[in-house]
């Protein structure tokens, strides 16, 4: 599956609104490739105290629910279409959930596509 359509379904999920006076959701969706070949969607979950969550955290969840844990290639999509590279606590959760994760194909912009080990430069896991 190539990236253009881990966009259009990363995309398809984003419908931003208001949960509660204290909690917004939709505005970014992610999807996530598997090792089986199936994609997992997710979409980020924004609280006034901070105890929200990222859209790939979200896929994830999902993935894991599903049985599965290696990531081929990610996503993540704004509320305006922008590629987004995912923050640090999810490149770190993603990494953490099977070893050969670090080799996830990123999309971070249009036409660049790193592995996921590029995005942790100084990992805590290796030794000097």
């Amino acid at each position: 599956m190539d990236f253009d359509e881990l966009y259009r379904q990363a995309r398809s999920v984003i419908r931003p609104r208001k949960l509660s006076s204290d909690a917004d959701a939709g505005g970014v969706g992610a999807a996530l490739l598997s090792e089986s070949g199936k994609v997992y969607l997710g979409v980020c979950i924004d609280t006034a105290c901070s105890m929200g969550f990222c859209a790939e955290h979200a896929a994830a969840a999902a993935m894991v629910t599903a049985g599965e844990n290696r990531v081929l290639k990610m996503i993540a999509v704004g509320s305006e279409g922008n590629i987004m590279p995912p923050c640090g606590r999810c490149r770190e959760f993603i990494s953490q959930l099977h070893d050969d994760n670090l080799n996830a194909q990123v999309l971070v912009a249009e036409g660049v596509v790193v592995p996921l080990r590029e995005l942790l430069p100084y990992d805590w896991r290796t030794q000097a």
